[in-house]
């Protein structure tokens, strides 16, 4: 997408060296069956930044996020029209593996879902896939990938330990520490935050403050103090009327957008007055 376009339709003007958007999306519709559940979506992710989606309950953020790693594509039914371009290349395209899509997309969701196995085993599961057989290699990896989720102090005395046995908290790093470990370009977080204790949602936060310089992240929140807080662009979403396809509605950066909105429906979603 060329600078030009890209500020006309985000609202987010040109840089000066910009880098291409590590998602370019181009007018994408979705549907579940008959369906529409997104509507002509266009929009740039900006890479080495931290994208945050808000709007109302059922307005379609969730779908667009599994849109980006085709997690839709487990749902009977649904299908994607328009384009979703990764570093240039289209995730829909002929040939694409969504499996290995989603370990360069990798994706955190709302409840923690370790696996019924070891925290070692967790972390070291997508290596061993992909083929890592040595021990002090996978020892290697684990250790990293713990340290870089904020887990590695609290759980390397207890590794064998199954991951459910861990707080809900220390679950969701165990999660995050697993997608990281095959070494994503990309972090999508499903609403991570809304199930933990704040101790632990304040170690995520941070965490996604420290992984934006090597990692895209894109999070759906409905919390918008968490969305001030941690991310650098914001997009509102917005379903008008029910049954309707949800839309788009602005898309800037997070100060932009929160302080002198350009939508008179985002500054109604983010002052309150509905949502």
């Amino acid at each position: 997408m060329s600078e030009t376009l890209a500020e006309h339709q985000t609202g987010v003007p040109p840089h000066g060296h910009a880098e291409p958007d590590k998602f370019d999306v181009r007018k994408l519709d979705f549907f579940y069956g008959d369906f529409q559940a997104l509507g002509d979506i266009t929009v740039g992710i900006k890479r080495h930044a931290v994208t945050a989606f808000i709007g109302p309950s059922g307005c379609g953020k969730s779908t667009f996020l599994r849109c980006l790693n085709r997690m839709n594509d487990l749902i009977p039914g649904s299908h994607a029209e328009g384009t979703v371009l990764l570093d240039g290349e289209d995730v829909y395209g002929p040939g694409v593996d969504p499996v290995d899509l989603r370990r360069r997309v990798g994706m955190i969701f709302q409840q923690p879902n370790p696996f019924p196995m070891s925290i070692y085993d967790n972390v070291a599961y997508g290596p061993k896939l992909h083929g890592v057989r040595r021990k002090a290699e996978l020892d290697e990896i684990v250790e990293k990938a713990l340290g870089r989720a904020n887990l590695w102090k609290e759980v390397k005395d207890i590794l064998p330990r199954g991951g459910l046995t861990l707080s809900g908290g220390q679950q969701q790093r165990l999660c995050i520490a697993r997608v990281l470990a095959v070494e994503p370009e990309v972090l999508l977080m499903d609403e991570p935050c809304s199930a933990i204790d704040p101790t632990s949602v304040q170690k995520i936060e941070d965490l996604m403050a420290e992984l934006k310089d090597r990692i895209t992240i894109v999070i759906v929140t409905h919390n918008m103090q968490q969305a001030a807080r941690v991310s650098d662009f914001t997009a509102f979403f917005l379903q008008e009327k029910l049954g309707e396809a949800a839309k788009l509605v602005e898309f800037d950066r997070t100060a932009v957008l929160f302080t002198s909105p350009k939508d008179r429906r985002t500054e109604d979603y983010i002052t309150g007055r509905f949502g």
